[in-house]
């Protein structure tokens, strides 16, 4: 058997699921928000069909992942993912990711430029939540990294780590990139690559919409799959197994 073929033999498919705001409030639901009946739906349907949720942190120790793997993710730390998503997830045993941006922790999400923007953590809440919840970057001011130079890429990291540093926060090295943007022409995205290692992150999030082979091809362009609020079960269904809808 060529290796080509004995390494696809044992690559497994790694569906990365993106959430944001969670609400209770259907007339209160925005882009980005799902409610939080439906995400108990999603939750109860990943149980009954045996997934197995992933942290990023566990990723390291694996040649190989359980044939039903997916990783849970939440962008911004909001206060409505500690008061809906967090309860679901202990109360359904599941892992997650929540990624912040730690400039705004205790503030809000500003940079959405919303009328009633979702207030965000604070340090408190956030050493509050429980061990299913890794942590990790979010970048520190929610810029589109596209448009930042090298030095200002720099200085983000920098000031991430120093908040991390701190205030003692146990936070891996993996960031979701905000608004999924990163530089993707050359030099820039070696550039931006090179940045990444030398402040030890050992993976990067797009968004994609797409199922990511494990082993990863590339650990700083994971797919991530957009879940909205708005689409019913067949369509999550549907993404969690293929990706993009058809």
């Amino acid at each position: 058997m060529s290796d080509n073929k004995s390494k696809n033999k044992i690559m497994g498919v790694l569906p990365v699921l993106m959430y944001h705001n969670v609400l209770s409030n259907d007339t209160e639901l925005k882009s980005f928000s799902i409610h939080e009946r439906k995400l108990e739906t999603q939750f109860q349907y990943l149980i009954k069909h045996n997934y197995v949720t992933l942290h990023f942190s566990e990723l390291d120790k694996l040649k190989k992942i359980p044939q039903k793997s997916v990783i849970i993710t939440f962008d911004d730390i909001t206060i409505n993912q500690l008061e809906y998503a967090a309860p679901l997830l202990e109360k359904y045993n599941l892992k997650a990711t929540f990624f912040i941006p730690f400039y705004y922790i205790g503030k809000s999400d500003e940079w959405n430029g919303m009328d009633n923007p979702e207030p965000i953590m604070s340090l408190e809440q956030i050493k509050s939540l429980s061990s299913n919840i890794e942590l990790g970057y979010h970048s520190y001011k929610h810029r589109h990294f596209s448009n930042l130079s090298k030095i200002e890429i720099e200085n983000d990291f920098e000031e991430s780590i120093r908040v991390i540093d701190q205030e003692n926060l146990k936070v891996f090295p993996v960031i979701a990139y905000p608004f999924g943007n990163f530089p993707r022409k050359e030099p820039h995205k070696s550039v931006f690559f090179e940045i990444m290692q030398s402040f030890g992150i050992k993976y990067g999030l797009r968004i994609g919409n797409r199922i990511n082979k494990f082993p990863f091809s590339s650990s700083f362009e994971i797919n991530r799959i957009d879940i909205k609020g708005t689409e019913n079960s067949f369509q999550f269904k549907w993404k969690l197994k293929f990706g993009k809808l058809f």
